[in-house]
């Protein structure tokens, strides 16, 4: 039998215990205790190989491990757990039933058994010795002794319980100086003290990164590491640092993906959680992403082989039109520039609405046919969660001449902001059928769904030109950030034989050259209207020529014919 500490993860619950059950057993009695004490009786554990990794299966102290279990969803994190490891031919019966023994022998009081090891440790006795002695790990030894490096009122208070285990642990990270500032809080009546786990995120300001998160080897980071006295936990001491280190190690990641042939390697923002339900599971041969999530806590998480529902239909419509897989190039969308393009796209379209009631009216009935998007009725939200894209969109010349109709449809109702149905449908009574259209048409366009399919139907069959109402500005720029991209904006506006002689130009500088040729500036020949494909009606990739305009022919010129 070996006695070793095991992180939680890598234990797992076995049918082959006898209080099994399929649902999480009921821990409420013991769980206070454990929470406070944390889990002094190791569990029985036997070692088992499952896809080539090793793990370990409960055969007794389910309800020790659940206790476990509940505190990580609870806190986010918990301590290995103590657990008795069998080797082949051991006897459960009678290693639980020495396991039990052993535990008994031993003192609840852990500054009682801090003074009892100190002791045992000056007569010569070793931490070995000791663990084997009460039945105990080495770990479990050297975190009483541990005890001994706190300021000695601090002992005292754990002595009388005043402090909890969790509290005393983070404590043990803390310099001689922090434990005086934070048993000056302690002292004072009036001070908010932090315990438990708020010990830890006053330690480190609110940031607190363990090493284990790192994907840089740890011999990179010059920085300084905090370690508890107990051994199990370390954390970086300078964020700033971690995170320039962790990007880094992302970047080559992204790198190493998009070089396996990954369509494209999405890096959400810190924070930003993937949400596979808006997502469809797609394999690498058919265009499939790879989304790489990053944690406030610098944990990292790979999710290969997505897309968007929306760009997932797509690509089986371009696959069904072609009659092959769509093929995905360099260029792609980022998430923060589909939600540029769908608000800009969106403003546009609802703009050409309202000049053509006809036709809103009939989106109108489609929506109370066959309901979709916002229809409740409820105005969009436009939202978005870049500040610069809310920016972007407030200021654009679609908006204000939506905004302006609608103040005047609002002045033609003359109703007030609380007006009831039946209000509505009075004041509607008395208007000409032409002023009930134009309402119409603003209810329609108002109530269009950003990013719907109703978007592009309708800016197609209005044949809405982005040019009038809407330029690139620097949000856009600011939202196209690989050199694929750029360049091939630049091939738009410019010419391929100027993106091909800039193709390994920084980013920054093609978008000068886009600028350039927008402004008339530095020699290049200024461009009216430019109009990049993902602005569009029907939307196109860079570098896609524009369909040709359809010719269409009388019918009297038919009939001549």
């Amino acid at each position: 039998m070996e006695l070793r500490h095991i992180a939680i993860e890598h234990i797992h619950d076995t049918k082959l215990n006898m209080r099994h059950d399929r649902r999480p057993p009921d821990v409420s009695d013991i769980l206070p205790t454990v929470k406070a004490k944390g889990i002094l009786q190791p569990l029985l554990v036997r070692p088992y190989v499952e896809g080539g990794e090793e793990a370990v299966e409960i055969v007794a102290g389910r309800r020790r491990y659940w206790c476990g279990r509940a505190i990580v969803d609870e806190q986010g994190s918990f301590a290995p757990l103590p657990c008795a490891v069998m080797e082949p031919g051991d006897d459960a019966s009678a290693i639980e039933a020495s396991l039990i023994e052993n535990a008994a022998r031993r003192d609840a009081d852990p500054m009682t058994e801090y003074v009892t090891f100190v002791r045992l440790i000056k007569e010569g006795r070793k931490v070995s010795e000791i663990a084997a002695t009460f039945g105990i790990t080495d770990i479990m030894v050297e975190q009483r002794l541990a005890l001994g490096n706190l300021l000695p009122k601090i002992q005292d208070a754990y002595r009388r319980e005043e402090i909890d285990d969790q509290t005393v642990r983070y404590l043990t990270m803390a310099s001689k100086q922090q434990q005086k500032d934070w048993l000056k809080l302690f002292e004072d009546d009036d001070a908010n003290v932090p315990f438990g786990s708020q010990v830890k995120q006053w330690l480190f300001g609110g940031q607190s990164i363990a090493t284990k998160v790192a994907l840089f080897p740890l011999d990179a980071y010059k920085g300084h590491i905090v370690s508890d006295l107990f051994g199990e936990e370390s954390y970086f001491a300078d964020a700033d640092l971690f995170w320039e280190l962790q990007n880094a190690a992302i970047a080559e990641k992204r790198e190493a993906l998009l070089a396996a042939k990954w369509s494209d390697v999405i890096v959400l923002e810190v924070g930003e959680h993937f949400d596979q339900w808006a997502h469809e599971k797609t394999p690498k041969t058919k265009g499939g992403h790879v989304f790489i999530t990053v944690s406030h806590r610098g944990e990292v998480e790979i999710h290969d082989g997505w897309l968007s529902k929306k760009e997932a239909r797509r690509a089986t419509k371009q696959s069904a039109e072609k009659g092959k897989p769509a093929a995905k190039g360099a260029i792609q969308i980022t998430k923060t520039m589909e939600n540029y393009l769908e608000l800009h796209r969106h403003a546009l379209v609802r703009l050409a609405l309202i000049a053509e009631p006809g036709v809103a009216l009939r989106l109108m009935v489609a929506h109370a046919a066959a309901p979709s998007g916002n229809w409740q009725v409820k105005s969009d939200p436009q939202r978005s969660r870049n500040d610069d894209v809310k920016d972007s969109i407030a200021r654009a010349p679609a908006q204000a001449a939506f905004k302006a109709e609608r103040d005047q449809v609002v002045a033609l109702l003359g109703l007030a902001e609380d007006a009831q149905t039946e209000d509505v449908f009075a004041r509607l009574l008395t208007l000409s059928d032409a002023e009930v259209l134009r309402v119409a048409a603003l209810v329609m366009a108002d109530t269009l769904a950003v990013g719907s399919a109703s978007v592009d139907a309708a800016g197609t069959h209005l044949q809405v030109d982005a040019r009038a109402h809407w330029q690139p500005d620097e949000a856009f720029f600011e939202l196209a950030r690989d050199r694929a991209t750029v360049n091939a904006m630049l091939a738009e506006i410019g010419g391929a034989a100027v993106a091909k002689a800039n193709v390994a130009e920084k980013a920054k500088t093609q978008k000068k050259i886009i600028r350039d040729f927008i402004a008339g500036a530095n020699g290049r020949e200024k461009v009216e209207g430019w109009c990049p494909g993902w602005m569009a009606f029907p939307f196109r990739q860079l570098g896609e020529p524009a369909p040709k305009a359809k010719v269409e022919i009388a019918p009297e010129r038919l009939a001549a014919e």
